[in-house]
């Protein structure tokens, strides 16, 4: 299991990779696998740990990112040949390793931070496996072996059939995300806001956002830990969503669901595939729609949010998925 190093597996607060590598490879433990996970030297794991790099490079910036991670992608494949499989979750520099050993690579592709990237992608389609997390965030140039949703540990997530008042933010503070719509539909549906997530984009946060921290409608309580996370979203009204790209996925989605708390997004990328609209949330096209249906959220069966997840997105059936394809791709 080939994790990124940019945060630890599993991370302290950011990095959604990182956690998903982080409850697959503990859940194919027990389903009986032997896995070995390749990550950072502090990860926590049952699994048998290879590590390079000590620490996550965005905790520490002394480490050089590409330096850490050649040598980090090279270990893996210099031992290719003790394992059975490589399931890589490090995006498309791993491929270029892939036609030199004889160990078949399963990579899920987790999303494609420019579509610079896909000439990668192409060279390696017929020695790869790729796997999709949504049906939306597919690239019709490239051929995929399935679809495997994420899962999430559904223990960390507490349902609560009685939320706050409060619409809730969570993700990263940048303009692909919508924090400023998510302010504005706050306003306009006369309700506080909490945003929760790393700034990514410091300009953006300081133009776009920090002039409304001066009001007491919205609040900023920066990047969150496990526990502060549940209490967050648990307690919320609602979880605003209001993309500006074509998300792959999106974890904080079925996270908010996982507590009982409905999602209103736009209706982009995976949206469809991970709302029921009017039964889990609300899919819209705009600020204006997304005022509207913040009105309609207590006509919304909160149980029916914490079903869809126990039924779709829980880390043991990611896990079961995952095994099904590795049996297949061996079977070849």
């Amino acid at each position: 299991m080939l994790s990124p190093i940019a945060w630890r597996t599993p991370p302290r607060h950011y990095g959604p990779w990182e956690r998903v590598v982080s409850l697959l490879t503990e859940q194919l433990i027990e389903l009986g696998l032997d896995v070995t996970l390749f990550a950072t030297g502090d990860s926590l794991t049952r699994a048998k740990l290879r590590a390079i790099c000590p620490r996550g490079y965005e905790e520490d910036s002394s480490l050089e990112p590409k330096v850490w991670e050649c040598l980090h992608i090279s270990r893996i494949f210099e031992s290719a040949d003790e394992f059975d499989l490589i399931h890589n979750h490090f995006d498309f520099l791993p491929l270029t390793y892939s036609g030199l050993v004889e160990t078949p690579v399963i990579t899920t592709i987790h999303g494609f931070s420019s579509s610079n990237i896909l000439p990668v992608y192409q060279k390696y389609n017929d020695q790869n496996y790729y796997i999709s997390i949504s049906n939306s965030s597919r690239s019709p140039l490239l051929s995929y072996q399935d679809t495997v949703y994420h899962g999430i540990d559904l223990e960390n997530f507490t349902f609560n059939p009685h939320p706050g008042e409060y619409l809730l933010f969570f993700g990263r503070l940048n303009p692909d995300k919508g924090p400023e719509a998510a302010i504005e539909i706050a306003r306009s549906a006369g309700r506080k806001l909490i945003l929760a997530g790393i700034i990514q984009d410091r300009e953006y946060f300081q133009k776009e956002i920090q002039p409304h921290l001066k009001e007491n409608s919205v609040e900023y309580v920066g990047s969150v830990a496990p526990a502060e996370r549940d209490k967050l979203l648990r307690n919320s009204f609602a979880l605003l969503h209001p993309i500006n790209i074509n998300e792959p996925f999106g974890l904080s989605v079925v996270e908010a669901m996982a507590c009982g708390t409905p999602v209103i997004a736009f209706s982009r990328g995976s949206m469809p595939e991970l709302i029921k609209d009017g039964q889990t949330g609300f899919l819209v096209s705009g600020i204006e729609e997304a005022t509207k249906a913040v009105k309609k959220i207590s006509h919304l069966d909160r149980k029916r949010c914490r079903e869809e997840v126990e039924n779709r997105f829980s880390d043991r059936q990611m896990a079961q998925n995952y095994l099904r394809v590795y049996k297949k791709v061996i079977a070849k």
